[in-house]
């Protein structure tokens, strides 16, 4: 919160007395708990009643011959290894063609970076992965990915073993193996890019001019806890131990693996940043994605709750 503070009174944004901001209204922001911000924003935080479908295609080639990572397996001990998948943004049905978004988040971090794509073809994902190593700021030394045939395939991991990155895959239907995008694709691409369907031009060159945004936002602003270890409380019940909330880039600058001209660029880039002007230009992306989306959407929506007609002519409600 601090942090996020500091870079909107920077911006201009807040400005002590003016629209009621002041040192006693900062003091409560930073003392204000988590459980409390989500209190006040609730209201806010109305879902769409859309949601998305699962389109991971099981790639048995090649599948024998990559390292298995599970659940529960030590976590790597620097930035570098990232967990990725693809999010379909195909509404209510999985017919047609239509844009999924390549995530990537960093599993010591938590740094992120997304990437939509026309289609799951190999060439579209290829595109993706060089857009990644182009503009992670730290080198990439391994990636975890699941069992789908866009990930699963001589071509992607001849790209891997060109850069010598490791790569690495989950246990089929065994979605806690890789929890942690599991959770960024809900409150990161879900939570800014909504659960209609983008199958335009114009919609795709849209989440590519999202994601940027957003990945800024979360990767310098936002910060995020990581479990340390357990305790028990004081009847006895065990408890998960988190360490003290920090955004991706402060964990990046403490991991060490940057010199310091690398630290120099990306303190200058971080100054660059205007978080309210950044959010102003979220919310008019969203609101563009859905004026050309959302009744689309909503259409198809409304077309597969309903039977075709039976043949006395009436149509009736799917079950």
């Amino acid at each position: 919160m601090s942090d996020l503070i500091d870079a909107m009174e920077a911006e201009g944004e807040l400005v002590p007395s003016q629209d009621r901001y002041s040192a006693e209204v900062r003091a409560e922001l930073e003392s204000m708990s988590a459980a409390t911000i989500d209190r006040y924003l609730a209201p806010a935080r109305a879902k769409d009643p859309i949601r998305g479908k699962t389109a991971t295609k099981p790639g048995s080639l090649l599948r024998n011959s990559i390292t298995v990572r599970k659940a529960g397996d030590e976590v790597e001990a620097e930035p570098g290894f990232f967990e990725v998948d693809t999010v379909a943004h195909c509404g209510p049905t999985l017919k047609g063609e239509f844009a999924r978004s390549v995530n990537f988040t960093d599993m010591h971090i938590g740094w992120s970076f997304t990437y939509s794509i026309r289609n799951n073809a190999h060439l579209h994902i290829r595109t993706a992965f060089d857009h990644f190593i182009a503009q992670v700021p730290f080198a990439v030394t391994g990636i975890d990915c699941d069992n789908g045939s866009e990930f699963i395939n001589h071509d992607l991991i001849g790209w891997a073993g060109q850069r010598e990155v490791f790569f690495t895959r989950s246990r089929p239907y065994k979605k806690n193996d890789q929890a942690t995008i599991e959770s960024k694709n809900n409150h990161l691409v879900r939570r800014y890019g909504f659960y209609h369907r983008y199958d335009t031009a114009t919609e795709l060159a849209l989440l590519n001019q999202l994601w940027p945004l957003v990945n800024d936002r979360l990767n310098f602003f936002t910060p995020t806890k990581k479990p340390e270890g357990w305790a028990t409380d004081t009847v006895g019940r065990r408890k998960r131990l988190y360490d003290k909330p920090r955004s991706p880039y402060q964990r990046l600058l403490a991991a060490g693996v940057l010199n310091p001209a690398q630290e120099t660029e990306l303190a200058a880039y971080k100054a660059t940043l205007k978080p309210v002007a950044m959010q102003r230009r979220i919310t008019e992306i969203q609101q563009e994605l859905t004026r050309l989306a959302g009744r689309k959407t909503a259409r198809l929506e409304q077309h597969i709750a309903w039977k075709a007609p039976d043949p006395a002519g009436l149509k009736t409600r799917a079950s």
